[in-house]
């Protein structure tokens, strides 16, 4: 049994330097692009596509030529209904072998994996197993952290369901058992997870004094985990809050025009920073109030997300000369979001110029039919089935311009719109 000890237990730190500096240079990357045979509808003629190009770490702007990307929303700990959205979008062998399938597309999750669920590290091991299948095809996997993302690496536990607890437990014991390898265990818990929750439900005992020593030890081990420069928290600091591939901008929540002139890639940084427990002075790392912490922060906005209905016209439009401005100041097209389940599923709104991708699939928020949106050739559809797709529209013409109005009163209107549930 692995020990508990938050002050005693050795774990390899952050793989940052201690130091950084208030600007950092982006880090370009390529991925191989190598040539295969009907995974892609986006293939260009003449033979394999070009390499995609990474910018910026965390990653923040990628040019991804040519690629299907597919967009997969919230999962919350549903192992079972993250593997069926995966398979649905085309990435993920139905075979339980769990193979990469999508070639060279690009796969990009919206964020909250954790919370409400049981199978968290599962599902990040997961999505870490695909992305190294996926490099190797010519693809990619990328991860955005949405807001219980963050409210864990924060210690707000709130919505943590008792089997994560039991999860945490477990890995941190399998963990130990591969000498704190963290490589070897994070990417080997996708495979063996399914072993250790059984002989655990097995072993069970209902005894109440002994569940409440268990439930302490797993909120020891999550702690330890996933607070800032624990491992779990550094893994999740690979991953942006924002990030724009080709003419797309992801992100959890949404992204306003005061965002933007911060910097997209100053947050980005600043998030993992934080999560890696460093700063420029060794002191406590400074908390990413832009990105994550308040009502129209990236992470826990909702002006994108919310039911229009019982808006006045007016208010329709100012939101959309938000978004708009939005756009055009990142160059995007479109943006698409997390965060607030649509029960009309995956859908668009203000011309197409926003798409919300999270349909509560979890059976911790709604149990919902898994669905995931896809962008090829400049179109975008959402799948539902292999067998059932609708709502075929074109990306191209998704930007119109229109008239913008004060930032400042922009940013103030958001309020009137938000809210403050911790969904």
């Amino acid at each position: 049994m692995a020990s508990l000890c938050l002050n005693s237990l050795l774990l390899p730190p952050c793989s940052l330097p201690r130091k950084v500096t208030e600007t950092s240079a982006s880090l370009s990357s390529s991925y191989p692009a190598l040539s295969t045979t009907g995974t892609s509808s986006s293939r260009s003629t003449g033979g394999a596509l070009k390499p995609i190009v990474i910018n910026g770490d965390p990653p923040t702007f990628v040019s991804a030529p040519g690629r299907r990307i597919v967009a997969v929303g919230d999962l919350h700990g549903d192992l079972d209904q993250a593997r069926s959205a995966l398979e649905i979008a085309g990435v993920l062998s139905s075979d339980g072998q769990d193979l990469w399938t999508g070639g060279e597309t690009v796969l990009i999750q919206l964020g909250d994996v954790l919370d409400r669920g049981e199978e968290e590290i599962a599902i990040l091991s997961l999505l870490h197993s695909l992305d190294i299948q996926a490099k190797a095809q010519g693809g990619a996997v990328f991860q955005v952290n949405g807001n219980h993302e963050t409210m864990n690496v924060e210690g707000d536990f709130r919505y943590v369901d008792s089997g994560a607890f039991d999860e945490c437990s477990d890995f941190l014991a399998y963990l130990e058992d591969h000498q704190y390898d963290w490589e070897n265990a994070f990417l080997g818990w996708i495979g063996d997870s399914k072993r250790w929750r059984e002989d655990r439900k097995l072993s069970q005992n209902h005894w109440g004094p002994w569940n409440l020593v268990k439930r302490q030890k797993g909120v020891i081990a999550r702690s330890i985990l996933l607070r800032p420069g624990g491992p779990l928290a550094c893994e999740l600091a690979r991953n942006a809050v924002v990030l724009k591939i080709n003419d797309w901008v992801f992100c959890h929540g949404g992204l306003l025009p005061r965002h933007v002139a911060y910097g997209v890639e100053r947050m980005n940084n600043e998030v993992s920073y934080w999560m890696k427990g460093l700063s420029e002075d060794d002191t406590s790392p400074n908390f990413p109030f832009v990105a994550t912490k308040g009502y129209d922060s990236v992470v826990w906005n909702r002006l994108y997300s919310r039911d229009m209905r019982g808006l006045e016209d007016y208010q329709i439009n100012q939101i959309q000369s938000v978004l708009e401005e939005t756009l055009q100041s990142l160059g995007a097209k479109a943006m698409v979001v997390g965060h607030t389940p649509q029960t009309t599923g995956v859908n668009c709104k203000y011309n197409c110029s926003i798409w919300r991708v999270d349909v509560g699939m979890s059976s911790g928020v709604l149990n919902s039919r898994p669905e995931v949106l896809e962008i090829a050739e400049n179109k975008a559809r959402v799948i539902r089935s292999k067998r059932d797709v609708f709502s075929e529209l074109q990306a191209v013409d998704y930007t119109t311009q229109f008239g913008f109005a004060d930032s400042a009163e922009l940013d103030g209107y958001s309020h009137q719109f938000q809210e403050n549930d911790h969904v």
